[in-house]
C-alpha cells in the first residue's frame, strides 16, 4: 500500500527569533510536509512535485529523499523554487508572505502528471496552492477526477493562503467543487473563517459531509480537532506542548490521519463510509499527538514513529492544530 502526494515543495525562509535581519531556510510546502510526515511515520509515500534545479530545489530534493520520500513521480523543473517568508506572531502563529510567481510548482502540464499509477496506490493527497494557482491547478483537478474514477481515495487540505488567493468570492466555488469530489477533507477554522466569513465551522463541515465527503476534519488550533462521522461531530482536545511555532501543524494532522487510516485498513471509500465515531476519536488523538511534537520544535519537523508515545514536555499550553 502507498499514498501519492501531489503539490508544492517550497522553501520557508523563517525569521530568526531575536534578529529580524537573519532568516533560516527550512524545506516546506504543505503537500511536501504531508509526504514527510507519512514517511517518518512509516507509510510508503511518493511525492509528485515539480522540483527546481537551483540551490533551493536541491535542498528540497535532499530533504525529501533523506526522509524516505520516493521522488520517482517528480518533474525536474527549469523554473526556480518558490519561497515563503515566515514570521512568528506573539502567540507563535506563523504568518506567511509568498514569492511564487513563475516558480516551478505551478507549471504542471497534463502529460507531466502520473497517469499510470499501480494498484498499490490507495490514496492521493493534495491541496494548498497546488490546486488554486494557474496554469497547473486546473490540470491537477482534471487528473484527480481521473484518479477518483479509478477508485482511489482523494484527500484534500485546502490550507488557504489569503496572501496569494486575495478574494474569497473567487476561491469559494473552487473549494466547494474540490471538496465535493474528495473523500477526505481537512481544513482549519482559519481557512473557513476566510472562505466563509461568519459561518459556523461545524455547519460547513456538516454541509461538506452531506455533499459527499466521507470524512471531514476541522482543526481548531489550541481548542483541538473535530471530525464529522455519519452525521455526528467527534471532538478531541489538542495535546499539551510548548509551542516553538505552528509551521507544519496542519500538515502533520493530514499526514497522521492518512497514516492511521492506512494502518487500520480504512483507506478505501467503503471503509471510510463505515468508520465509527470511536475509531475516529482514536485517529484524531493520534493526529493531535503528531501535531504536538511538530509544534514543539521550529519549522515543519514532524516526528518519526519511535518518537511517539513519549510525553511531550513543556507547559500546559495546547499545541495549535492549524
Amino acid at each position: 500500500m502507498s499514498v501519492v502526494v501531489v503539490g508544492e515543495a517550497l522553501v520557508d525562509l523563517t525569521a530568526d527569533e531575536g534578529d529580524p535581519t537573519r532568516f533560516t531556510a527550512h524545506p516546506g510546502g504543505s503537500p511536501a510536509n504531508v509526504a514527510v510526515t507519512l514517511a517518518r511515520l512509516g507509510t510508503p509515500v511518493r511525492f509528485a512535485g515539480r522540483l527546481a534545479r537551483d540551490g533551493f530545489g536541491r535542498l528540497l530534493r535532499a530533504h525529501l529523499t533523506g526522509n524516505g520520500v520516493d521522488l520517482s513521480l517528480c518533474v525536474d523543473a527549469a523554473e526556480p523554487a518558490g519561497l515563503a517568508v515566515v514570521t512568528r506572531a506573539a502567540d507563535g502563529h506563523a504568518e506567511y508572505a509568498f514569492h511564487v510567481t513563475g516558480t516551478a510548482d505551478w507549471q504542471w502540464k497534463t502529460a507531466e502528471l502520473p497517469h499510470d499509477l499501480d494498484a498499490d496506490t490507495l490514496a492521493i493527497h493534495t491541496g494548498s496552492l497546488a490546486l488554486a494557482l494557474a496554469p497547473g491547478g486546473p490540470a491537477i483537478a482534471v487528473w484527480l477526477a481521473e484518479q477518483r474514477r479509478a477508485g482511489r481515495v482523494i484527500s484534500l487540505d485546502p490550507n488557504v493562503r489569503p496572501a496569494v488567493l486575495h478574494d474569497p468570492r473567487w476561491y469559494r466555488p473552487r473549494l466547494e467543487s474540490w471538496a465535493g469530489r474528495s473523500d477526505i477533507v481537512k481544513a482549519s477554522v482559519e481557512d473557513l473563517a476566510w472562505v466563509y466569513p461568519g459561518e459556523d465551522p461545524d455547519g460547513v463541515a456538516l454541509r461538506w459531509s452531506v455533499r459527499g465527503s466521507a470524512l471531514v476534519v476541522i482543526t481548531h488550533g489550541a481548542a483541538g480537532v473535530d471530525a464529522v462521522v455519519d452525521g455526528q461531530i467527534v471532538r478531541r482536545p489538542a495535546r499539551p506542548a510548548t509551542v516553538a511555532d505552528t509551521v507544519g501543524a496542519g500538515d502533520a494532522v493530514s499526514g497522521a490521519l492518512l497514516d492511521w487510516l492506512a494502518r487500520h485498513d480504512r483507506l478505501s471509500r467503503a471503509a471510510l463510509a463505515a468508520i465509527t465515531p470511536s475509531e475516529m476519536a482514536t485517529a484524531l488523538d493520534f493526529a493531535a499527538e503528531v501535531a504536538a511534537v511538530t509544534v514543539s520544535r521550529p519549522g515543519a519537523d514532524p516526528p518519526h514513529r519511535d518518537e511517539l508515545g513519549v510525553a511531550v514536555t513543556g507547559s500546559a499550553e495546547s499545541a495549535g492544530l492549524a
